[in-house]
């Protein structure tokens, strides 16, 4: 097991807001024309790269067995994927979702090529194993590239088991989950302690308690944070869509409310990959095209939150 390390200083979230502008200089693909391949996020546990952003699947896939929407879903994964997309998450949690995606991933050939983020989310730790191995066979991937304790349900002997899957080659990252601003010190203390490749929390330009330890300690031990809830629910693009782009919304290029939130979001001097989740497949071409272009200045993410806030 890691030592834990000290907690951090009160400066921690000026410091993390001071290399907001440094977050430039992450690894990604430099700067691309709109319609270029998609910014990439490092994995820092491995080096490896994947398109930065990613596609939920809460609600918007649980479609049970109705041939419409499910193929309505698949229509989704496949705009996702013509856009350079490549990482989609789901859970147990999430109804039919992981079947859904399954059904879609084979109708699209792409079961191969996907990256997988799944969890596990069971009180019942010695079934842990099991549901995995079910959530695999409704997804029909030859393994997972991840697998993430859902809302630290369980944690201790979830992560001892992903572990164990990690070495034996049939899991290929491991991480935790939370949502809602919720466990944020328990979640802490699970960062320092354990050998994580990857974190997922809630964050946009209103929920931001994450930048005060939760992103500085991710950076700082060189875990992968994913975001949910980017959106929160559409709530926020839907209160920010009654206003027309201002020009310094347009000048960032992005060219919706929805795209600015995910450039506040790539924006954040830690390795974040936000999976927003839809319904509509222009939005899932018109998310990952967020992460093309110019990301934002530490000027524009406070601007564009002093906004949100002000409404």
């Amino acid at each position: 097991m890691i030592e834990p390390k000290p907690p951090f200083s009160g400066a921690t979230r000026r410091r993390f807001l001071a290399g907001a502008v440094a977050a430039l200089s992450i690894p990604l693909v430099p700067g691309a024309a709109r319609g270029s391949a998609p910014l990439m996020r490092t994995i820092p546990s491995s080096g490896e790269r994947v398109p930065a952003v990613g596609l939920g699947s809460w609600i918007t896939f649980n479609v049970g067995n109705d041939p419409v929407l499910r193929a309505s879903s698949a229509e989704v994964m496949r705009a996702f994927f013509d856009a350079g997309g490549r990482m989609i998450d789901s859970s147990p949690m999430y109804g039919s979702a992981q079947d859904v995606i399954g059904a879609g991933l084979e109708t699209l050939g792409r079961t191969g090529d996907v990256f997988s983020a799944d969890k596990v989310w069971t009180g019942d730790t010695e079934e842990g194993p099991s549901q995995i191995a079910q959530s695999r066979a409704y997804w029909r991937v030859p393994r997972f590239d991840l697998v993430q304790v859902h809302n630290l349900v369980g944690w201790e002997a979830h992560l001892d088991t992903l572990a164990a899957m990690k070495e034996a080659g049939q899991v290929r990252y491991l991480g935790i989950t939370t949502s809602h601003g919720r466990r944020h010190d328990l979640f802490e203390r699970v960062m320092q302690s354990r050998q994580l490749d990857f974190i997922q929390v809630t964050y946009n330009p209103v929920d931001r308690e994450v930048e005060e330890r939760i992103l500085p300690l991710a950076r700082e031990r060189g875990i992968a944070v994913i975001v949910n809830r980017p959106f929160r629910r559409g709530d926020l693009t839907r209160r920010l869509e009654r206003v027309t782009l201002p020009d310094w919304v347009t000048e960032t290029g992005a060219l919706s409310w929805a795209q600015i939130v995910l450039k506040f979001i790539l924006s954040a001097p830690a390795e974040t990959l936000p999976i927003p989740a839809t319904t509509k497949p222009e939005h899932a071409r018109e998310n990952v095209e967020a992460a093309s272009g110019p990301l934002l200045d530490n000027a524009v993410r406070e601007r564009l939150a002093a906004f949100i806030r002000d409404m």
